[in-house]
């Protein structure tokens, strides 16, 4: 029988001492690391006082705002003007703090 495995092209051959490739381990906390935008965006809807710096701006220098988490990306949040139906689209680079009168969730799911 070996000869015709010999014979067969899509045949294809294993040594039995070779062993799997190992893979790296998985990091756990790559999983949900607890970076700004991932707690903000388990606390949607949430009212909360966003404080910035545009520290390169002589009128803007210092700048809050409150608001309503509306969606929370990679490097930007949406808040809405609980009193109008302001929204604002702010970018991570100039925000300094966040403060909620609620509590947080910042449970993830892994836990």
């Amino acid at each position: 029988m070996d000869y015709f495995d010999d014979l067969n092209p899509y045949l294809v051959r294993q040594q039995e001492n070779q062993t799997e490739p190992e893979l790296p381990p998985i990091n756990p906390g790559a999983v949900g690391q607890s970076y700004l935008g991932n707690i903000l965006k388990l606390n949607v809807g949430k009212l909360g006082k966003f404080y910035f710096t545009y520290s390169d701006s002589e009128k803007w220098r210092d700048k809050s705002y409150i608001g309503i988490v509306e969606d929370v990306g990679r490097d930007y949040i949406l808040i809405k003007d609980p009193n109008s139906e302001k929204r604002f689209l702010l970018s991570f680079i100039y925000l300094l703090w966040v403060e909620f009168d609620e509590e947080l969730d910042f449970q993830f799911s892994y836990r």
